[in-house]
C-alpha cells in the first residue's frame, strides 16, 4: 500500500500516520525553517521538549534545518501519536523533495509506519480480549 504524495510547483505534500493520528504535511522548499502545526508554531503545539525533538529529528539528521518550511494539519490520536505521525510525514516529504535523503532516514527508522493500533472490542467480551469473570457455581 503506497501513501499519497502530491507534488506541485509550490509545495510537496505527504501523509504520516501513527495509531489514530494522521498528519498532512506540506514542504515548502524556499522557506524560513518554520514548522506550523494546526496554525501554531510546533514548539507551542508540542510543549514537551521530547515531542519537539521527535518532530524536528528528520531535519536535524539530514542537516536541513532552516532550509524548508512545513505546514502540518494533524487530527486524531494523542499528542505522542501526533508528533510521531508528523515525523513520518516530514521524513516522507524530504524524500519526495530529495531522494538522496532516503538511506539516512531509513537507517534512523524514520520511514517505518508504526501500525500498532487499538484492538476493537469483541461481542461476548468485556474489552478486546478480557472475558467475563467465570463463576464455578
Amino acid at each position: 500500500m503506497t501513501e499519497k504524495t502530491e507534488t506541485t510547483e509550490k509545495y510537496t505534500g505527504t501523509i504520516g500516520r501513527r495509531k489514530e493520528a494522521t498528519a498532512q504535511v506540506r514542504l515548502f522548499p524556499n522557506g524560513d525553517g518554520s514548522i506550523v502545526v494546526n496554525g501554531k508554531e510546533y514548539k507551542k503545539y508540542f510543549p514537551a521538549p521530547l515531542l519537539q525533538q521527535i518532530v524536528s529529528s528528520p531535519l536535524t539528521l539530514v542537516g536541513a534545518e532552516g532550509k524548508f518550511s512545513f505546514t502540518v494539519k494533524v487530527v486524531g490520536g494523542g499528542i505522542r501519536g501526533q508528533s510521531e505521525g508528523t515525523r513520518l510525514g516530514i521524513a516522507r516529504a524530504l524524500i519526495a523533495f530529495n531522494p538522496e535523503y532516503r538511506s539516512t532516514l531509513k537507517k534512523a527508522g524514520f520511514l517505518t509506519r508504526d501500525a500498532r493500533v487499538r484492538e476493537r472490542k469483541k461481542y461476548g467480551k468485556k474489552s478486546a480480549r478480557r472475558s467475563p469473570q467465570w463463576a464455578k457455581r
